[in-house]
């Protein structure tokens, strides 16, 4: 039997695998549906039409699958889906989806306090540090990570391996491989440890450095700027950053801070 702490709530229908441990004060709700090998610390909230995956932890007073921020839909609670062995730190929000699911994937550290709005859509190996606030709508691809005390708009994406730094204000998308920072948030660089980190090599953290002088610190028009880079180049990396160009509707951080463009 799942280890159940007496004074943890458990509503009828909500489905427990044995392995399962619930903590002191926690209170789960009956569409609840949690997988092998999670830990549900004391007092987390986990409501609505939410499914668990494997090996997660929540420590205390999370509040996971509440109805989303929007107006006069307060009763209104749609459905969460989370994978596998992701950590939910302290006091951290995560809403179910409002228009449609709010998606986490696996092995994501979610600092304390901070919120993943309704209908947000989360890859994999992502850091969202203490305090990081996701707006709804929000999209953040695998090993991307937003730094503390940033905000994040409706709507916005965050490529993979992309980096905000602390305290950012985001209103466009920030491409894959960048550094952004500040507010309104500007392009820094690339992010050069999170590649290093990542295990590229030389050569390939040359082809984005290439592509990163083409594109965001050249003079001809944007679209003019993706297609030389395309034309010219083989790399799948750098596809996938043109790819990103070309698909964003919000805009892309593009307009670099001048002082810090050598840093690429």
């Amino acid at each position: 039997m799942s280890s159940i702490h007496p004074t943890a709530v458990i509503a009828f229908g909500a489905s427990i695998h044995e392995s399962c441990e619930i903590g002191p004060y926690a209170v789960i709700g009956p569409g609840f549906r949690l997988g092998p090998g999670n830990v549900v610390g004391p007092h987390v909230v986990i409501e609505g039409d939410t499914e668990i995956g494997a090996g997660n932890r929540f420590l205390a007073s999370c509040s996971i699958g509440a109805s989303p921020q929007i107006a006069g839909r307060s009763g209104d609670v749609g459905r969460l889906m989370i994978g596998d062995e992701n950590v939910f730190r302290e006091f951290v929000t995560v809403h179910a989806g409002g228009d449609a699911i709010t998606v986490l994937g696996s092995r994501n550290l979610v600092m304390a306090t901070a919120h993943v709005a309704h209908d947000c859509r989360l890859g994999d190996d992502i850091i969202l540090a203490n305090g990081a606030t996701l707006g709804g709508h929000v999209e953040i691809e695998d090993l991307a990570q937003v730094s503390g005390l940033c905000a994040l708009h409706q709507h916005v994406r965050i490529g993979s391996l992309a980096f905000v730094a602390g305290g950012s204000i985001v209103t466009q998308d920030v491409a894959p491989y960048c550094l952004v920072q500040g507010d309104r948030a500007r392009l820094v660089s690339l992010n050069l440890v999170g590649l290093k980190r990542a295990g590229l090599s030389t050569a390939e953290v040359g082809a984005l450095k290439r592509a990163y002088r083409a594109l965001f610190l050249g003079q001809a028009p944007m679209a003019e700027r993706i297609a030389a880079v395309d034309a010219g180049n083989g790399d799948e990396r750098v596809r996938r950053l043109t790819a990103f160009l070309r698909s964003s509707a919000r805009g892309v951080i593009t307009a670099p801070r001048r002082s810090f463009a050598t840093a690429a």
